[in-house]
């Protein structure tokens, strides 16, 4: 279990508040979607909630840790998001730097300092990579965090989206994805497609789908 000590240091007031307000919210069940729900039923672990998420590794979640979010994460997290808040574009290079936040914290711990891009069976690895089932529950646990703390100001957590054509030689794979509230449009967030602390591909669904 990957438990660390909670300790509150504020830097400004609007964080001070946030962060007592969160303290004081017991761990209540987010409001999920079917097809996020099953992000989470099919390997038998529990969706994140305000305070805590399950990190999944080693391919299709055979490892797992628990990340309980610190004051200290919390007060990083908010500058990230809030640095995004002018727009949409400005939102989604916030969260392509959260998810790297969450690279750099969960890697010492979990070994995936050195993981791969594209990391699958083939990469003989498992145990230090993410393959695109562990990135999609990852970055889709985080990204629900955010928008249970109220950090999303132009975006929602859509469900995640599902590509693969054998006959086009196109490989199965899927993504965490954020909707545009005011345009409606999906963006694809894939980590599996980048090495460590690298950001997150970030494009729209629609190019995703595409991709090979």
């Amino acid at each position: 279990m990957f438990h660390l000590p909670f300790r509150f240091r504020s830097v400004a007031t609007a964080a001070v508040a946030f962060g007592v307000a969160l303290a004081a919210q017991p761990a209540s069940a987010m409001q999920l979607t079917p097809q996020q729900s099953e992000l989470y039923t099919s390997v038998s672990t529990s969706p994140p909630t305000a305070q805590t998420m399950t990190v999944c590794y080693g391919f299709v979640c055979r490892r797992r840790i628990e990340l309980d979010f610190t004051a200290a994460d919390r007060k990083a997290l908010v500058q990230i998001i809030v640095a995004g808040k002018a727009s949409a574009i400005a939102e989604r290079a916030a969260i392509q730097k959260a998810v790297m936040w969450f690279d750099r914290k969960v890697g010492p711990t979990l070994g995936t300092t050195t993981r791969i891009a594209r990391a699958d069976i083939r990469s003989g690895a498992d145990a230090k990579n993410f393959d695109c089932w562990d990135s999609t529950r990852n970055v889709s646990s985080l990204l629900l965090v955010l928008q249970e703390w109220g950090l999303l100001k132009h975006h929602t957590v859509g469900n995640p989206r599902y590509r693969g054509n054998i006959l086009a030689m196109q490989l199965p794979h899927n993504t965490a994805v954020i909707v545009e509230k005011q345009s409606r449009m999906e963006w694809a967030v894939d980590m599996w497609t980048t090495r460590y602390l690298q950001p997150p591909d970030v494009m729209l669904v629609e190019q995703w789908l595409k991709e090979e």
